[in-house]
């Protein structure tokens, strides 16, 4: 099979799945909830439209290639920064770093990951904008809970531009018979990470009892945390034909981004609890902000992408 049959293949299924889910959704709606507010149903339906929303987005930018790809993330980095940042406490001395942030810093690491300069763009923000940006706060003259106000800013960095920039890097990777797929890299980390997400959901409604993080995240249960992620762990193996993954590789590497994911996921949670708000925003309609989508991404995707590149590339 073709890349590109195999990328079409990918995608009838996945179009194939949410026909059903959405279908589904609206049965339930319509007979459970008997059209009327319903907070279980109305979220699955929500989260069926945001999957809906992403698989549509993603393979729009599959037409363009790598550069539509990473343009697609570049975008996605600069709104999920907004709603970091925006949700933090700032002066008006923070201008200039944010400034720096928004509109040098966050095109930078996305030019460096289009030219596959690994050896810079995986050191760029951790490394040399941890150092630059509190010499800019400083320079502002505004001590007022100064290391506060520059770790958020380089918080926000690290998770909103480095660690997403990790999913299209996958494209950069040259991997030995696996030419021209890469594109399928980044289809089985966002599909695995977030069918993760859903069925932790559905398992945590359908047996939860017992509460993981009753203070972080009421919602989550060890019930819906152990059939998600072994469920989702089960179709990274049977997707292992899009990757340069044998079965018991690819469910391996399945679990590795799960687990990854679920912190992501309580860790973001946290920051939002910190913060006094249900969600990070209202970019996409009945669920929340762009962080709300990317919370479990944001963690797995370095995690795969050097898995990878350390084991295949």
């Amino acid at each position: 099979m073709t890349p590109l049959q195999q990328t079409y293949s990918l995608f009838f299924g996945i179009g194939a799945v949410l026909v059903v889910a959405s279908l589904v959704g609206l049965t339930l709606k319509a007979t459970v909830a008997r059209s009327e507010p319903h907070a279980t149903i109305d979220n699955l339906n929500a989260r069926i439209k945001a999957w809906w929303v992403m698989v549509l987005t993603i393979g729009f930018s599959f037409l363009f290639g790598k550069t539509g790809v990473i343009l697609l993330f570049a975008f996605i980095s600069f709104f999920a920064l907004r709603e970091f940042l925006t949700l933090t406490y700032t002066r008006s001395a923070d201008y200039l770093a944010l400034a720096t942030a928004f509109y040098f810093v966050l095109p930078a690491q996305y030019v460096l990951v289009h030219a596959g300069w690994y050896g810079l763009y995986s050191i760029f923000i951790p490394v040399y904008v941890s150092l630059l940006l509190p010499i800019v706060e400083a320079f502002a003259g505004d001590t007022k809970r100064f290391l506060e106000r520059a770790a958020k800013i380089q918080w926000g960095l690290l998770i909103c531009v480095y660690c997403v920039s990790h999913v299209p890097a996958l494209l950069t990777l040259e991997i030995p018979d696996y030419e021209d797929r890469n594109l399928l890299l980044i289809a089985f980390l966002v599909i695995v990470v977030q069918s993760s997400d859903v069925l932790q959901y559905v398992w945590g409604k359908l047996l939860g009892h017992r509460h993981l993080a009753p203070v972080i995240s009421p919602s989550k249960t060890w019930e819906g945390l152990l059939g998600g992620v072994a469920c989702a762990t089960a179709l990274g193996a049977a997707l292992w034909w899009i990757t340069p993954f044998n079965p018991w590789q690819a469910g391996l590497m399945a679990f590795a981004i799960n687990a990854m994911g679920f912190f992501g996921g309580l860790v973001m949670s946290a920051i939002k609890r910190d913060r006094g708000v249900k969600d990070w925003g209202t970019l996409i309609e009945g669920h929340g902000g762009m962080l709300d989508r990317l919370d479990s991404v944001v963690f797995a995707a370095p995690i795969f992408f050097h898995l990878t590149r350390y084991f295949w590339a």
